[in-house]
């Protein structure tokens, strides 16, 4: 075993404190210790995407990221994007393409869609692929995805709930 550390950081616009074996994995603790389910843990070597999650805005694979490097910072997984019972627009553009089929890469996909869209506006198709290029989909064959990332452009620039 490691040492143990204390660690504090916001989760979805939450301060969060927790302690944790220095080993211990940013995706062991959310789903372990803060249980929120949403991020999956696929290959745990950071090859499929699946547990991805915003860190300080930025994608990461959780399952390679050392929970050590959340101190201070803020962390954003699929369960922060919903607010007041409503789900974010991003994740409405998934349901109204029909990019969501067995769901288990949806959440770490809308992430990243969520990391692109919050740079840029107007992506073009092949922007919204080199973003979502790290994250594998055995199900969509990412036509549908990429419709939806796009939809939610189109919807997030004209403020429209879909």
């Amino acid at each position: 075993m490691g040492d143990k550390i204390e660690l504090s950081f916001t989760m979805n616009d939450a301060a969060v404190k927790v302690r944790v074996d220095d080993r211990w994995t940013l995706l062991r603790v959310i789903r372990e210790l803060l249980q929120l389910k949403g991020t999956k843990g696929g290959c745990l070597t950071g090859d499929c995407g699946t547990c991805t999650v915003l860190l300080d805005g930025e994608p990461v694979t959780s399952c390679t990221v050392l929970a050590k490097k959340a101190e201070g910072k803020h962390v954003l997984t699929i369960e922060g994007l919903a607010k007041n019972g409503r789900l974010h627009p991003i994740q409405e553009a998934f349901i109204a393409a029909g990019a969501v089929q067995c769901g288990y890469c949806t959440p770490g996909m809308v992430l990243r869609a969520k990391a692109l869209l919050d740079k840029t506006t107007k992506p073009s198709r092949a922007e919204i692929r080199q973003a979502i290029n790290p994250n594998l989909c055995r199900c969509t064959g990412y036509q549908k995805i990429i419709d939806a990332v796009e939809l939610a452009a189109l919807k997030l620039e004209k403020g429209v709930r879909i």
